[in-house]
């Protein structure tokens, strides 16, 4: 799956979002998606990291506190 892949699969979400609302003006969406993109983002490379923090923080660019935090944050580890 490549980078566009993922972005258009984003942009059918986002369109799916909009006609769900039916006219309904969107609120904090911004905070909305970050939390809905980052939780499933941080699952899935834990899970190819075998669990490994380090690995897992270098391969998303951050470091290894701010990964735990928001492991921690999304109830995804003790």
């Amino acid at each position: 799956m490549s980078k566009k892949h993922i972005e258009e699969c984003i942009r059918d979400s986002l369109e799916a979002y909009f006609k769900d609302l039916r006219g309904v003006e969107p609120a904090a969406m911004y905070d909305m998606i970050l939390k809905v993109v980052e939780k499933p983002l941080l699952d899935v490379v834990m899970k190819h990291a075998d669990g490994n923090q380090s690995r897992a923080a270098e391969w998303l660019g951050i470091n290894r506190n701010t990964l735990r935090r928001k492991l921690l944050d999304h109830k995804l580890v003790k």
